[in-house]
């Protein structure tokens, strides 16, 4: 039997969850969402790049008479201070998320695991236990959808 999970959540630490949650959806209200064409659109930056940009602000900033006003060096440092900021919170982030889907993918197998199994000792004790319906009824999880497809395509010939 596969069981490559075992947790509960007490109501107490669901509640705990949802507050960090809310806190997290509260102090992450200034961030932004792109659609996926402004994503291209946009001048990446990767680590070479990073290391660029750094370099270049440390020069401008070292060197502010040859800084136009209208550059804006400010809002930059401060972009790059909240980046620093926010990479060790996102890398967190990440592997929390990751935990949680691997934690979802595990109960859900070690669920599916147990009603395949529970399923098929249906198919053979059920028989003689009046549970032919319910075992139709969870038969319909095997069901092909190529069948319902079939006429569909076939109305579609005749016009």
């Amino acid at each position: 039997m596969q069981n490559l999970i075992s947790m509960t959540l007490s109501p107490s630490e669901l509640q705990e969850v949802d507050a960090a949650l809310e806190t997290l959806r509260r102090v992450f209200a200034p961030m932004i969402s792109l659609e996926t064409q402004q994503r291209r659109e946009l001048t990446k930056m990767g680590g070479k790049s990073e290391a660029f940009c750094r370099q270049t602000l440390t020069v401008l900033a070292a060197n502010p008479q040859i800084v136009p006003p209208n550059l804006g060096l400010a809002e930059a440092q401060a972009d790059l201070a909240a980046l620093d900021a926010l990479h060790p919170r996102l890398l967190l982030l990440q592997q929390l998320t990751e935990r949680a889907e691997d934690s979802v993918l595990a109960l859900g197998s070690d669920l599916m695991q147990v009603a395949l199994e529970g399923y098929s000792l249906l198919k053979v004790s059920g028989r003689s236990e009046s549970l032919k319906g319910a075992r139709q009824a969870l038969s319909a999880r095997f069901a092909r959808g190529g069948r319902e497809a079939a006429p569909a395509a076939e109305a579609t010939d005749r016009t």
